[in-house]
């Protein structure tokens, strides 16, 4: 619990100090928003600070922070410290810097975004990567929920799996067309509501109850196989980085950010909206890894089944006996959200984890297709205020999510295979975000080594993954190291070549400029000598 309670501390003193730098080195201002000079009444629409702040928290987190801290917690307290130094160095950086961009650029999402900075070619490669990736989200968040509903109503005229897809699809389909303020606006701050609630009731709990769980001073190493039986897991490095993403540093976000770029009303709210919100997401990771801390390493779950569910637990420790390990027992992340809501906050913690598992990643779907459809809009460069052209954009999408939903359903490993590549794209994601931001400070000619490093270190991350994983190529670790650091070298030769290229355009450009000052001085000189 020690090192708990100093990362929570961490992630504040992050949020004041490192985060006002962050903002300095940007330099936000005065000047008129996009939600101001192109409000439409759909998708530019100026909202009040709190509000944005509760829809971009909602947007990036869903059940992101709190299956990926259970999942990744299995590695050992070495999750502590990605989640601390990958959300206050990396992960709220790139928030910030991918909504402010969007900000001064009108409003632009994440592939025109990289288009300007790392060019067309680049460009068009993000744009179908995001809206790939963003499908994907429509489709993973659509049979998951579905599947949790139909299970809990199951002995209810209300338990058919079908019915509940269709259900939530067809809010996708509204939620996606309908302006901003009209359920996103109004819904989703209640929904961040219930996971902020969730979260500061756990961490109650934990207080009081205060277990004993393993500390970073027990070891960083790989403790889910020492401790837990876990056999055949990928290496901590990179696998812990790709396992946590939202609640240390996520691609996805950028593709979200730029939805609340598009209602921000002020420049200066920046830092509290996308840096904050960032923060606030890695403390619900904190709350949530310390929760499976204690749950697996604890003996926790033995705890908690004794006094709710005896029956549960004689099934458990069959299983247990039987040659299963806890986390195979366990390994559905949704299960522990409504064990331990159940048992430490009551009825209410049952309908908060509800809504947590349930709620969350159909809001998290929703918003990804709204901005799959802004993003072919804008690259095809369709106006998005008749509803006829965004069902022009919608339509086609919806039948590509669709396919996905029904392959997932037909094939057993569907969502395993799918959630997968979700997560090793995600994080690739957040790499070109990051050289994209690294390539606007070195042009404005700021600190771009505070993204330059966390560029280099996610580009080593994802190319290792997916030479190391057992899931992708299954190298061995050494060879994937080799070739992800030789990827990450070769990016930053590029990246330090392209600079001197540009500061020997920028050092030819002023020099010709002052030669022509000098020589139309001399010749005002001459002519005021004659005269």
């Amino acid at each position: 619990m020690i090192t708990f309670i100093l990362s929570i501390l961490a992630l504040i003193l992050g949020y004041v100090f490192y985060g006002r730098y962050v903002e300095k080195t940007f330099g936000p201002d005065d000047r008129p928003t996009p939600a101001v000079y192109m409000a439409d009444g759909v998708d530019y629409i100026p909202l009040s600070g709190w509000r944005i702040f509760m829809i971009q928290f909602l947007n990036i987190a869903g059940t992101g922070p709190i299956f990926g801290a259970i999942m990744g917690m299995w590695y050992g307290p070495s999750a502590y410290l990605w989640i601390v130094f990958g959300c206050i160095f990396a992960g709220a950086l790139h928030d910030y810097f991918s909504g402010m961009l969007s900000i001064r650029k009108d409003g632009a999402s994440l592939p025109e975004l990289v288009g300007i900075f790392l060019g067309g070619r680049t460009r068009r490669v993000m744009l179908v990567f995001s809206v790939l990736l963003l499908i994907m989200v429509g489709a993973v968040f659509v049979l998951s929920p579905a599947a949790l509903l139909s299970s809990l109503l199951k002995d209810t005229m209300f338990g058919d799996l079908l019915l509940w897809i269709i259900a939530i699809f067809i809010y996708y389909i509204i939620a996606t067309i309908l302006p901003v303020d009209k359920i996103i606006g109004k819904i989703y701050p209640l929904f961040a509501i219930a996971l902020i609630f969730m979260a500061f009731g756990l961490m109650v709990a934990l207080f009081v109850k205060f277990p004993s769980v393993p500390e970073l001073w027990d070891g960083l190493g790989n403790m889910g196989t020492e401790r837990l039986g876990i056999k055949n897991s990928d290496p901590l490095i990179p696998a812990l980085f790709i396992t946590i993403a939202c609640g240390a540093i996520s691609g996805f976000h950028a593709t979200q950010s730029p939805l609340m770029a598009r209602c921000v009303k002020s420049e200066r709210l920046g830092r509290r909206i996308f840096y904050g919100a960032m923060i606030f997401e890695g403390f619900v990771a904190l709350v949530w890894a310390t929760v499976s801390s204690y749950f697996f390493y604890s003996d926790g779950w033995r705890e908690v089944l004794a006094a709710t569910a005896p029956e549960q637990l004689a099934a458990v420790e069959h299983e247990l006996a039987a040659g299963s390990t806890i986390t195979q027992v366990f390994g559905n992340a949704a299960e522990v959200v409504m064990v331990m809501c159940n048992s430490w906050l009551g009825i209410v913690g049952g309908v908060l984890a509800v809504l947590g598992v349930i709620a969350a990643p159909i809001t998290s779907g929703d918003t990804a297709l709204r901005s799959a459809r802004l993003i072919i809009a804008e690259f095809l460069t369709l106006d998005q205020k008749p509803i006829r052209k965004r069902l022009y954009i919608s339509i086609p999408m919806f039948v590509c999510t669709i396919l996905l939903i029904v392959w997932q359903m037909e094939n057993k490993d569907g969502f395993n295979v799918i959630w997968k590549y979700f997560g090793w794209a995600n994080q690739t994601l957040a790499v070109f975000t990051l050289w994209t931001i690294t390539v606007y400070l070195s042009l404005k000619k700021k600190n771009y080594f505070i993204s330059l490093i966390p560029a280099l270190f996610m580009t080593f991350v994802c190319i290792s993954f997916i030479c190391i994983s057992n899931q992708a190529m299954g190298m061995d670790a050494e060879i994937g190291y080799l070739i992800g650091g030789v990827g990450s070298m070769t990016l930053l030769l590029f990246f330090l070549n392209w600079k001197r290229k540009m500061e020997m355009f920028f050092t030819q450009s002023q020099q010709k400029t002052h030669a022509k000052r000098t020589e139309r001085e001399e010749m005002w000189k001459r002519e005021r000598e004659s005269n």
